[in-house]
């Protein structure tokens, strides 16, 4: 960090992560796995390994894999909804995982508790100011605010306004990460001089050198620009799902039959809600595997934020933080001038 006023607005969010740069890279399914959250830590910012339907062990092995690559801190993001959430606590807890991301709703009752009982500090998502003062009040030590312009299960508000919303009110009680739609260095030193601690950005790292996702994945990214990402529809207001942004394709129509498959199943009693909900999630995961790990760029889930029209090659992650850093640095140098 040689930019003295950058590194100031990064202090508290770099000394929260243990890293040297106030950089989280969001949990993407197959994707923020143990090459790329180690190359991520390795280059000082601070990766997160996705946990996203794993089991126990396969988490386990992740985790072993990932501190066999990097001595650095890195966190593990986990599913609320996920049915052994309290063993993948305590897989956590084993590994002496520093910092766990809970993800897809309110913490389940009893795991904030089971997190940071074993030192853990805990990150959870604040898509509205009322849930953030509610997670505020409920122990959580850090906030990542996540607008609509980011890849995945989105909210239904854009990024600049939630800062705006969250930043003055809860930014002098906790560290707070912005983000969504960030793909350049501009964009953080504005967050940071808002009273962010630091940013989350994943669309940008998808398609580094480090990232395992298969080359149609990458070449998919490269050609697409914003407005090629899209929002899930959702067909049944009796089936409350997460819209999900990615790039449109095949498996995006796809997703609305599995959405009405689901829909009719509750409506016949067959499932209850979380086992509908769940189906829901089991088909994003297998439909994003297709893309990210066997190439299928048409019937897979190409996900992906807004910022994807600023991925326009592949580079590695240390090029990606360095040149964010130096667009940051010369952003606050202009405005100092």
């Amino acid at each position: 960090m040689t930019h003295p006023k950058l590194a100031s607005l990064m202090a508290r969010g770099a000394e929260f992560l243990g890293c040297d740069t106030a950089i989280l890279c969001g949990a993407m399914s197959w994707v923020s796995e143990r090459n790329l959250v180690a190359a991520i830590s390795n280059a000082g910012g601070f990766g997160v390994i996705a946990c996203g339907a794993m089991t126990p062990d396969l988490l386990d092995r992740e985790i072993a894999a990932t501190k066999a690559l990097t001595d650095r801190p890195f966190g593990v993001n986990l599913i609320t909804m996920h049915p052994q959430l309290f063993d993948l606590i305590e897989v956590c807890a084993k590994h002496d995982v520093g910092h766990v991301v809970l993800a897809g709703g309110l913490p389940p009752k009893g795991s904030i508790e089971a997190i940071k009982e074993k030192g853990a500090k805990l990150i959870c998502f604040a898509p509205a100011l009322s849930l953030a003062k509610k997670l505020v009040r409920s122990g959580v030590d850090a906030l990542v605010v996540e607008g609509m312009e980011a890849g995945g299960h989105i909210g239904p508000v854009s990024t600049s306004v939630l800062a705006q919303e969250i930043l003055p009110d809860m930014a002098s009680q906790l560290p707070v990460f912005v983000a969504g739609g960030i793909g350049r260095g501009e964009a953080i030193a504005a967050y940071l001089e808002m009273g962010a601690a630091g940013v989350q950005l994943g669309t940008r790292f998808a398609c580094a050198t480090e990232s395992i996702a298969h080359p149609n994945f990458k070449k998919a990214f490269f050609r697409a620009s914003a407005r090629d990402a899209i929002a899930s529809v959702q067909i049944d207001p009796r089936l409350p799902v997460i819209p999900v942004r990615a790039l449109k394709n095949a498996g995006t129509e796809s997703f609305t039959a599995k959405q009405r498959e689901v829909a009719n199943l509750l409506d016949s009693g067959a499932i209850e809600m979380m086992e509908a909900q769940l189906q829901i999630e089991h088909y994003w995961a297998g439909a994003l595997r297709r893309a990210v790990i066997d190439g299928d760029v048409e019937g897979g889930s190409l996900m992906a934020g807004q910022s994807v029209g600023m991925v326009t090659k592949e580079e590695p992650v240390a090029a990606i933080i360095a040149q964010l850093l130096d667009e940051a640095e010369a952003a606050l140098a202009r405005r100092a001038a």
